[in-house]
Protein backbone atom coordinates (compact mmCIF):
# COMPACT_ATOMS: atom_id res chain seq x y z
CA UNK A 1 0.00 0.00 0.00
CA UNK A 2 1.26 3.48 -0.83
CA UNK A 3 2.09 5.83 2.01
CA UNK A 4 -0.04 8.93 2.37
CA UNK A 5 3.01 11.14 1.68
CA UNK A 6 3.84 9.24 -1.53
CA UNK A 7 0.24 9.37 -2.74
CA UNK A 8 -0.19 13.07 -2.04
CA UNK A 9 3.12 13.84 -3.72
CA UNK A 10 2.15 12.00 -6.90
CA UNK A 11 -1.32 13.54 -6.88
CA UNK A 12 0.00 17.07 -6.52
CA UNK A 13 2.44 16.47 -9.37
CA UNK A 14 -0.52 15.49 -11.55
CA UNK A 15 -2.40 18.61 -10.55
CA UNK A 16 0.63 20.73 -11.44
CA UNK A 17 0.64 19.19 -14.90
CA UNK A 18 -3.02 20.09 -15.35
CA UNK A 19 -2.32 23.65 -14.31
CA UNK A 20 0.58 23.85 -16.75
CA UNK A 21 -1.72 22.98 -19.64
CA UNK A 22 -0.16 19.58 -20.32
CA UNK A 23 -3.31 17.50 -19.81
CA UNK A 24 -4.49 15.40 -22.72
CA UNK A 25 -7.42 17.03 -24.49
CA UNK A 26 -8.93 13.56 -24.79
CA UNK A 27 -7.34 10.18 -24.26
CA UNK A 28 -5.66 9.33 -27.56
CA UNK A 29 -3.62 6.15 -27.14
CA UNK A 30 -0.66 5.79 -29.45
CA UNK A 31 -0.09 2.08 -28.84
CA UNK A 32 -3.32 0.73 -30.31
CA UNK A 33 -5.97 1.84 -32.77
CA UNK A 34 -9.41 2.62 -31.47
CA UNK A 35 -12.41 1.62 -33.58
CA UNK A 36 -13.77 4.27 -35.91
CA UNK A 37 -16.15 6.57 -34.08
CA UNK A 38 -19.04 5.47 -36.30
CA UNK A 39 -18.59 1.92 -35.00
CA UNK A 40 -19.26 2.99 -31.40
CA UNK A 41 -22.94 2.65 -30.48
CA UNK A 42 -22.60 3.78 -26.86
CA UNK A 43 -19.69 5.09 -24.84
CA UNK A 44 -19.50 5.56 -21.08
CA UNK A 45 -16.88 6.29 -18.45
CA UNK A 46 -16.50 5.22 -14.83
CA UNK A 47 -14.57 6.58 -11.88
CA UNK A 48 -14.83 5.91 -8.17
CA UNK A 49 -13.64 6.80 -4.69
CA UNK A 50 -13.49 10.57 -4.73
CA UNK A 51 -13.64 10.74 -0.92
CA UNK A 52 -14.75 14.35 -1.13
CA UNK A 53 -13.95 16.08 2.14
CA UNK A 54 -11.31 13.67 3.42
CA UNK A 55 -8.82 15.40 5.69
CA UNK A 56 -5.32 16.10 4.41
CA UNK A 57 -6.14 15.25 0.79
CA UNK A 58 -6.50 17.68 -2.17
CA UNK A 59 -10.08 16.48 -2.78
CA UNK A 60 -11.30 19.68 -4.44
CA UNK A 61 -8.47 19.53 -7.01
CA UNK A 62 -8.81 15.82 -7.75
CA UNK A 63 -12.55 16.24 -8.36
CA UNK A 64 -12.02 19.29 -10.54
CA UNK A 65 -9.49 17.48 -12.71
CA UNK A 66 -11.69 14.39 -13.09
CA UNK A 67 -14.61 16.55 -14.22
CA UNK A 68 -12.27 18.23 -16.72
CA UNK A 69 -11.02 14.88 -18.05
CA UNK A 70 -14.55 13.54 -18.49
CA UNK A 71 -15.68 16.70 -20.24
CA UNK A 72 -12.67 16.48 -22.57
CA UNK A 73 -13.60 12.87 -23.36
CA UNK A 74 -17.05 14.17 -24.25
CA UNK A 75 -15.52 16.75 -26.58
CA UNK A 76 -13.33 14.07 -28.21
CA UNK A 77 -14.82 10.65 -28.95
CA UNK A 78 -17.96 11.51 -27.01
CA UNK A 79 -19.42 10.23 -23.75
CA UNK A 80 -23.06 9.21 -23.35
CA UNK A 81 -22.98 8.76 -19.58
CA UNK A 82 -20.64 8.81 -16.60
CA UNK A 83 -20.86 6.54 -13.56
CA UNK A 84 -19.37 7.60 -10.23
CA UNK A 85 -19.03 4.25 -8.50
CA UNK A 86 -19.20 4.86 -4.78
CA UNK A 87 -17.43 6.69 -1.96
CA UNK A 88 -18.44 10.02 -3.39
CA UNK A 89 -17.71 11.71 -0.08
CA UNK A 90 -15.86 10.78 3.09
CA UNK A 91 -18.21 9.91 5.95
CA UNK A 92 -19.79 13.36 6.49
CA UNK A 93 -23.36 13.37 5.06
CA UNK A 94 -23.46 17.17 5.17
CA UNK A 95 -21.19 17.06 2.10
CA UNK A 96 -23.93 15.55 -0.10
CA UNK A 97 -25.09 18.85 -1.69
CA UNK A 98 -21.52 20.02 -2.24
CA UNK A 99 -20.34 16.85 -3.91
CA UNK A 100 -23.43 16.81 -6.13
CA UNK A 101 -22.72 20.39 -7.19
CA UNK A 102 -19.20 19.29 -8.12
CA UNK A 103 -20.41 16.47 -10.38
CA UNK A 104 -23.15 18.65 -11.86
CA UNK A 105 -20.34 20.38 -13.78
CA UNK A 106 -20.15 17.31 -16.04
CA UNK A 107 -21.30 17.92 -19.61
CA UNK A 108 -23.01 14.51 -19.84
CA UNK A 109 -25.65 12.69 -17.76
CA UNK A 110 -24.20 10.85 -14.78
CA UNK A 111 -25.29 8.21 -12.30
CA UNK A 112 -23.93 7.35 -8.87
CA UNK A 113 -23.66 4.25 -6.71
CA UNK A 114 -23.60 4.18 -2.92
CA UNK A 115 -20.27 3.35 -1.23
CA UNK A 116 -19.27 2.39 2.29
CA UNK A 117 -18.01 5.91 3.08
CA UNK A 118 -21.24 7.49 1.80
CA UNK A 119 -22.77 7.53 5.28
CA UNK A 120 -26.04 9.29 4.50
CA UNK A 121 -29.60 7.94 4.87
CA UNK A 122 -31.07 6.50 1.69
CA UNK A 123 -33.88 9.05 1.73
CA UNK A 124 -31.32 11.90 1.71
CA UNK A 125 -29.42 10.16 -1.07
CA UNK A 126 -32.61 9.89 -3.12
CA UNK A 127 -33.51 13.54 -2.51
CA UNK A 128 -30.05 14.58 -3.67
CA UNK A 129 -29.48 12.32 -6.69
CA UNK A 130 -33.00 11.24 -7.59
CA UNK A 131 -32.31 7.51 -7.26
CA UNK A 132 -32.42 4.90 -4.52
CA UNK A 133 -29.31 2.92 -3.57
CA UNK A 134 -30.52 0.13 -5.90
CA UNK A 135 -31.72 1.39 -9.26
CA UNK A 136 -31.63 0.77 -13.01
CA UNK A 137 -30.38 3.01 -15.79
CA UNK A 138 -31.87 1.94 -19.11
CA UNK A 139 -30.79 3.21 -22.52
CA UNK A 140 -31.53 2.22 -26.08
CA UNK A 141 -28.38 0.11 -26.19
CA UNK A 142 -28.02 -1.27 -22.66
CA UNK A 143 -29.35 -1.60 -19.14
CA UNK A 144 -27.25 -0.87 -16.07
CA UNK A 145 -28.03 -2.36 -12.66
CA UNK A 146 -26.63 -0.09 -9.97
CA UNK A 147 -26.35 -2.09 -6.73
CA UNK A 148 -25.70 -1.12 -3.12
CA UNK A 149 -22.89 -2.80 -1.14
CA UNK A 150 -22.87 -0.98 2.23
CA UNK A 151 -25.22 0.10 4.99
CA UNK A 152 -25.47 3.61 6.42
CA UNK A 153 -22.68 2.91 8.94
CA UNK A 154 -20.26 1.71 6.25
CA UNK A 155 -20.58 -2.02 6.91
CA UNK A 156 -19.95 -4.09 3.78
CA UNK A 157 -23.08 -5.97 2.70
CA UNK A 158 -24.22 -8.01 -0.28
CA UNK A 159 -26.79 -6.34 -2.54
CA UNK A 160 -30.49 -7.13 -2.21
CA UNK A 161 -30.64 -10.54 -3.92
CA UNK A 162 -34.40 -10.61 -4.54
CA UNK A 163 -34.38 -7.15 -6.11
CA UNK A 164 -31.37 -8.10 -8.23
CA UNK A 165 -32.93 -11.38 -9.35
CA UNK A 166 -36.08 -9.56 -10.47
CA UNK A 167 -34.11 -6.98 -12.46
CA UNK A 168 -31.86 -9.57 -14.09
CA UNK A 169 -34.97 -11.37 -15.35
CA UNK A 170 -36.64 -8.12 -16.43
CA UNK A 171 -33.67 -7.07 -18.57
CA UNK A 172 -32.64 -10.49 -19.86
CA UNK A 173 -33.79 -9.47 -23.34
CA UNK A 174 -31.45 -6.47 -23.55
CA UNK A 175 -28.51 -6.97 -25.87
CA UNK A 176 -26.12 -5.59 -23.24
CA UNK A 177 -26.44 -5.68 -19.47
CA UNK A 178 -23.90 -4.13 -17.12
CA UNK A 179 -23.65 -4.02 -13.33
CA UNK A 180 -22.17 -1.09 -11.40
CA UNK A 181 -21.43 -1.81 -7.71
CA UNK A 182 -18.85 -0.34 -5.38
CA UNK A 183 -17.52 -3.45 -3.62
CA UNK A 184 -16.60 -6.64 -5.47
CA UNK A 185 -18.71 -9.71 -4.52
CA UNK A 186 -15.70 -12.06 -4.56
CA UNK A 187 -13.06 -12.06 -1.81
CA UNK A 188 -10.18 -11.92 -4.27
CA UNK A 189 -9.02 -8.50 -3.07
CA UNK A 190 -8.09 -7.26 0.39
CA UNK A 191 -11.31 -5.29 0.68
CA UNK A 192 -13.71 -7.59 -1.17
CA UNK A 193 -16.67 -9.47 0.28
CA UNK A 194 -18.01 -12.91 -0.66
CA UNK A 195 -21.56 -12.88 -2.08
CA UNK A 196 -21.86 -16.39 -3.61
CA UNK A 197 -25.58 -16.09 -4.33
CA UNK A 198 -25.05 -12.90 -6.31
CA UNK A 199 -22.07 -14.33 -8.20
CA UNK A 200 -24.14 -17.35 -9.19
CA UNK A 201 -26.87 -15.07 -10.58
CA UNK A 202 -24.26 -13.17 -12.57
CA UNK A 203 -22.75 -16.42 -13.85
CA UNK A 204 -26.11 -17.53 -15.24
CA UNK A 205 -27.02 -14.20 -16.85
CA UNK A 206 -26.27 -14.63 -20.55
CA UNK A 207 -26.39 -10.95 -21.51
CA UNK A 208 -24.25 -9.70 -18.61
CA UNK A 209 -21.22 -8.21 -20.34
CA UNK A 210 -19.28 -6.76 -17.39
CA UNK A 211 -19.39 -5.82 -13.71
CA UNK A 212 -17.66 -2.61 -12.60
CA UNK A 213 -16.18 -1.88 -9.18
CA UNK A 214 -14.42 0.80 -7.18
CA UNK A 215 -13.45 0.49 -3.49
CA UNK A 216 -10.09 -1.25 -3.96
CA UNK A 217 -8.08 1.87 -4.81
CA UNK A 218 -5.03 -0.16 -5.77
CA UNK A 219 -6.95 -2.28 -8.32
CA UNK A 220 -7.20 -1.02 -11.91
CA UNK A 221 -7.48 -4.23 -13.93
CA UNK A 222 -9.83 -7.13 -14.64
CA UNK A 223 -10.69 -10.36 -12.85
CA UNK A 224 -12.74 -13.25 -14.23
CA UNK A 225 -15.19 -15.62 -12.55
CA UNK A 226 -17.26 -18.26 -14.34
CA UNK A 227 -16.77 -16.53 -17.67
CA UNK A 228 -17.87 -13.10 -16.40
CA UNK A 229 -15.56 -10.10 -16.29
CA UNK A 230 -15.15 -7.82 -13.27
CA UNK A 231 -13.34 -4.50 -13.82
CA UNK A 232 -11.77 -1.95 -11.47
CA UNK A 233 -10.92 1.72 -12.10
CA UNK A 234 -8.36 2.69 -9.40
CA UNK A 235 -9.56 5.87 -7.64
CA UNK A 236 -10.16 9.60 -7.93
CA UNK A 237 -8.94 10.65 -4.48
CA UNK A 238 -8.46 9.36 -0.95
CA UNK A 239 -5.10 8.85 0.73
CA UNK A 240 -3.98 5.51 -0.73
CA UNK A 241 -4.06 3.45 -3.92
CA UNK A 242 -2.49 3.60 -7.36
CA UNK A 243 -0.03 6.49 -7.82
CA UNK A 244 -2.41 8.12 -10.32
CA UNK A 245 -6.04 9.26 -10.43
CA UNK A 246 -7.66 7.24 -13.17
CA UNK A 247 -10.86 6.21 -14.86
CA UNK A 248 -12.23 3.51 -17.14
CA UNK A 249 -13.71 3.95 -20.62
CA UNK A 250 -16.20 1.48 -22.11
CA UNK A 251 -17.15 1.47 -25.79
CA UNK A 252 -20.11 -0.66 -26.85
CA UNK A 253 -19.51 -1.36 -30.54
CA UNK A 254 -22.10 -1.81 -33.26
CA UNK A 255 -20.60 -5.28 -33.85
CA UNK A 256 -21.73 -6.36 -30.38
CA UNK A 257 -18.24 -6.38 -28.87
CA UNK A 258 -17.46 -4.31 -25.80
CA UNK A 259 -14.06 -2.62 -25.59
CA UNK A 260 -12.86 -1.24 -22.27
CA UNK A 261 -9.59 0.40 -21.28
CA UNK A 262 -8.20 1.97 -18.13
CA UNK A 263 -6.87 5.51 -18.43
CA UNK A 264 -4.03 7.23 -16.63
CA UNK A 265 -4.35 10.72 -18.15
CA UNK A 266 -0.66 11.44 -17.56
CA UNK A 267 0.20 8.76 -20.15
CA UNK A 268 -0.65 8.28 -23.81
CA UNK A 269 -0.84 4.50 -23.46
CA UNK A 270 -3.76 2.75 -21.75
CA UNK A 271 -2.99 1.07 -18.45
CA UNK A 272 -4.78 -2.01 -19.82
CA UNK A 273 -7.41 -2.90 -22.39
CA UNK A 274 -9.89 -5.75 -22.86
CA UNK A 275 -12.52 -6.75 -25.39
CA UNK A 276 -15.42 -8.88 -24.17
Amino acid sequence: MLTRRKFLGDTLKGIMLIGAGNALQSFAPAGFTLPAKKKVAYRFVLASDGHYGQDKTPFADTHRQMVEWFNKEKQGRGVDRAFINGDLFHNNPQLLPEVKQTWDALSMPYSVSHGNHDMAPEEDWEKTFGTKWHHVVETKHAAFLVLNTADIKGKYICPDLEWTKTQLAKYAGKRHLFVVMHITPVKWTEHGIDCPGLVEMFSQQKNLRAVFHGHDHIEDGMKEKNGKHYFFDAHIGGNWGTPYSGYRVVEVLTSGEVLTYQVNPAQTEPVNRHTV
